[in-house]
């Protein structure tokens, strides 16, 4: 039986090996030029294909180990310049989307599209903006911030909307669970990292953040707590 096993791992990492070799990441037998042409190709098509943003890691296993993504990328964009949509940073990884001026068009076509508007309540967008300007945050903060509960199910709609996540717990009294904001928050609303938040001016204008509040009865988040986010 050992025999056996041993013979199956064997065939399997043969396997995986042969994958390897079947697919030439390479292209040394194409001219430069070509080569390069490709490589935009396979890297544009990884990206039209894929549901989420898609990062470094993934779109180096369909070039050669020389590439560079950033200027393939950057060559993607000005071939797309004249085009309706735009290859974009967001989420840590580059992923297509239609630009802002074909909004109207889109919208007015009723066409069924990839990614479903994100719809929250005005209560829910404030809670989501709170947590993620002051992750790890609980509940009960969250609460005391806006003066009344935030409930149970608020918390639970924005998770299942895949906007949070758990965070550590608390290190006050009875440990809590605090909560953070996903990688799916980033691409919902575009932006690149935690940094790309607006700034709490733009919030204050549109009435859904206290300046006052943040700054008095919660903690600033941390650089280091934002880097797990980015």
């Amino acid at each position: 039986m050992t025999g056996s096993g041993a013979t199956r791992t064997h065939r399997g990492r043969k396997s995986r090996s042969e994958d390897e070799i079947l697919y030439d990441r390479e292209l040394e037998d194409l001219p430069p030029e070509l080569r390069w042409r490709e490589w935009m190709l396979r890297v544009e098509a990884v990206i039209f294909a894929a549901v989420e943003p898609v990062s470094r890691e993934t779109l180096a296993r369909v070039v050669g180990k020389s590439c560079s993504i950033e200027l393939l990328i950057d060559d993607l964009r000005e071939d797309l310049r004249s085009r309706p949509y735009d290859i974009v940073t967001v989420a840590g990884g580059w992923q297509h989307r239609s630009r802002s001026a074909y909004a109207a068009a889109i919208r007015a076509s009723q066409a069924p599209t990839r990614s479903s508007p994100v719809s929250l309540s005005e209560h829910e967008a404030a809670v989501l903006a709170a947590i993620a300007y002051l992750q790890p945050v609980t509940r009960g903060e969250l609460s005391k911030m806006f003066g009344k509960e935030v409930s149970r199910d608020t918390i639970a709609s924005l998770r299942d909307a895949g906007f949070l996540g758990s965070g550590p717990r608390s290190p006050t009294p009875g440990a809590p669970y605090t909560y953070v904001t996903t990688r799916h928050f980033l691409s919902a609303f575009g932006l690149e990292t935690l940094r790309d938040l607006p700034d709490l001016e733009r919030l204050e204008d549109a009435g859904l953040l206290s300046r006052q509040a943040l700054e008095g009865d919660a903690l600033p988040m941390r650089e280091s707590e934002a880097s797990e986010n980015d």
